[in-house]
């Protein structure tokens, strides 16, 4: 992405787009009762009071109503079609792992298969985006947490540590290639959570052979433990690897969260917030819901002097509904240099 003269003045950026992750697989009910929705009913309230307190894309997991994290697409299906009758124009972005959670005491957290993920193409109705990982990769949650992120959590105990501590994310190239033609195909857009730089060349390498005639809107998901850690020299070689065709935005763990948002808000980048990512204010003095932590983006944003997006302007900067036809197109539409032809010399450039 090119910073031009006037590239952090808020009149040339974007509209602030705020996604909210509200459901946090990662955590029990008992972690923190007040804001983990158990019930259907409290999950579809709980997509409204995000909406309403600012958020346009809301990021989807599903509980069992024993509070489990629930693998059942029929229960996707359900609270999709939930959220869709209240807020009908929030963008509904469903997580790609389905659910990473144990599913009984002593596993180890961990993706779901290969062919059940597929199948997310299938929702009904459909969300607006899918996640999609990129690469085969560790995905250690806890790694760069301290004590004090998880102190009195189930994530404190020895059994949550070694079960997030062991989870690996399976992408590998002949399962990411069908996936993406599986969502495209049903008009679901690809979201793309990248680790690091090397997943982003994968990614254009896919479209440089047209393996992958999507918009390149992605979160930069930095979060150690086998994805890049949250400084400014790996967010700034990040960006600097960004075509300025893609819509990016920022994602990190705990009270890394509230910094790296505020760097996406002064940059014209876009941001990510929730129980997923953090539970605490930053002096850790008490557990902060996910509709505070919008609140608290908002407020920042206005004092940046950048407005926040409304549903329809967030659907019109994440291109929801654009699919492309050729790999030249892709290239073109998300700023990348066009592929070299046959006997071309030296570096390209689009006319």
């Amino acid at each position: 992405m090119n910073f031009l003269d006037g590239s952090l003045w808020p009149e040339n950026q974007q509209k602030l787009v705020i996604t909210c992750a509200p459901y946090g697989p990662e955590w029990e009910p008992s972690d923190f009762p007040e804001d983990i929705p158990v019930t259907m009913e409290d999950q579809i309230q709980k997509a409204v009071d995000c909406y309403n307190a600012g958020a346009t894309v809301i990021h989807i997991h599903v509980r069992e109503l024993d509070g489990k994290g629930s693998k059942r697409l029929s229960k996707f299906n359900e609270l999709i079609a939930g959220i869709r009758a209240r807020v009908p124009d929030m963008i509904l972005q469903v997580g790609g792992s389905i659910s990473f959670a144990p599913e009984s005491e002593g596993e180890t957290a961990k993706w779901l298969s290969d062919d059940t993920r597929h199948m997310l193409a299938e929702l009904s109705p459909k969300p607006d985006q899918v996640t999609i990982a990129i690469n085969s990769n560790q995905m250690n949650v806890v790694e760069q947490m301290c004590a004090a992120d998880v102190a009195g959590t189930s994530l404190g105990t020895p059994e949550g540590m070694r079960a997030y501590s062991e989870m690996t994310i399976p992408a590998g190239p002949s399962w990411v290639e069908e996936h993406i033609k599986r969502l495209s195909a049903n008009g679901i857009q690809t979201h793309f959570q990248l680790a690091n730089i090397t997943q982003l060349e994968t990614v254009e390498r896919n479209m440089r052979r047209g393996a992958c005639n999507v918009p390149l809107i992605l979160t930069w998901v930095a979060i150690g433990g086998g994805f890049d850690a949250p400084n400014i020299y790996n967010l700034a070689n990040f960006v600097r690897a960004c075509p300025d065709g893609a819509v990016l935005t920022l994602e990190t763990s705990m009270l890394n969260v509230l910094p790296l948002n505020m760097m996406a808000i002064a940059m014209g980048l876009h941001v990510r917030c929730g129980i997923e990512d953090n539970i605490w204010t930053q002096d850790r003095s008490r557990k902060m819901t996910t509709v505070e932590q919008i609140e608290q983006l908002v407020r920042i944003s206005k004092e940046f002097g950048r407005e926040v997006a409304n549903a329809k302007e967030a659907r019109q900067i994440y291109k929801i509904g654009t699919f492309y036809e050729t790999a030249d197109q892709t290239l073109a539409k998300n700023g990348f240099a066009p592929s070299r032809k046959p006997g071309q010399k030296g570096f390209t450039q689009h006319a």
